[in-house]
């Protein structure tokens, strides 16, 4: 992999565990330090994630990391409850069963709150890929990887947190799916993808670190 692909990738998994908090100012030089490389593919990287509005340049300051305001928040998970039952909806029509008996690795969970993070990554990563569109799986992921960071950012809400009724929706998601359950599947994911949001922006909105909501 190319230099520059690997520091777009290391600085973007980096604000996306939140490693870099919204609103943390970052300058070329000192990433450049952090990731033991030059300028040039540090630039490169974060012109890449400008575009994703994961960053925002300051003229003659730098960059930042961009805050998280709750319209942009909405518009994530709303997004993700269009993407994410349609992708399921391909899983049931078109993946063979091995695909889908492989979801049965997501049917047990024990570990701290950060690793539920990782598996409930994993989870939805594997809805994604188990839809055979390529195209619908690379958007999806995109949007599960940016709500890790609504997850990260919300954790005061969070901390306590029994997952087993999460884990609970996902086994019974897989049943479906398995059973080629078409509207049994839409409508567990429609309703696991709407609780987040119920759980989530309430939790954001008392985060001193969202930006008000952007003007129209």
């Amino acid at each position: 992999m190319l230099l520059r692909e690997n520091i777009y990738d290391l600085l973007r998994a980096d604000i996306l565990a939140c490693r870099f908090a919204p609103g943390d100012e970052m300058r070329e030089q000192d990433l450049a330090e952090r990731y033991s490389v030059s300028r040039q593919p540090v630039r490169d990287a974060l012109l890449r994630l400008q575009r994703e509005h994961l960053v925002t340049v300051q003229p003659r300051q730098g960059y930042r990391v961009t805050p998280i305001s709750l319209s942009d928040a909405r518009d994530l998970l709303r997004f993700r409850l269009a993407l994410e039952p349609a992708c399921v909806a391909e899983a049931i029509e078109s993946a063979p069963d091995s695909v889908l008996e492989s979801l049965d690795e997501f049917r047990r969970f024990s570990g701290s709150h950060e690793d539920f993070i990782t598996y409930n990554r994993g989870f939805h990563t594997a809805l994604a890929h188990a839809s055979g569109n390529r195209r619908m799986a690379t958007a999806l992921c995109d949007l599960i990887g940016q709500a890790d960071r609504l997850v990260r950012v919300s954790i005061s809400n969070l901390k306590g947190h029994d997952p087993a009724k999460l884990v609970a929706e996902h086994v019974a998601l897989i049943d479906a799916m398995q059973n080629r359950e078409t509207r049994t599947a839409a409508r567990i994911i429609k309703a696991h993808i709407g609780a987040t949001e119920k759980r989530v922006l309430p939790a954001l909105k008392r985060n001193a670190v969202i930006v008000e909501e952007r003007s129209s």
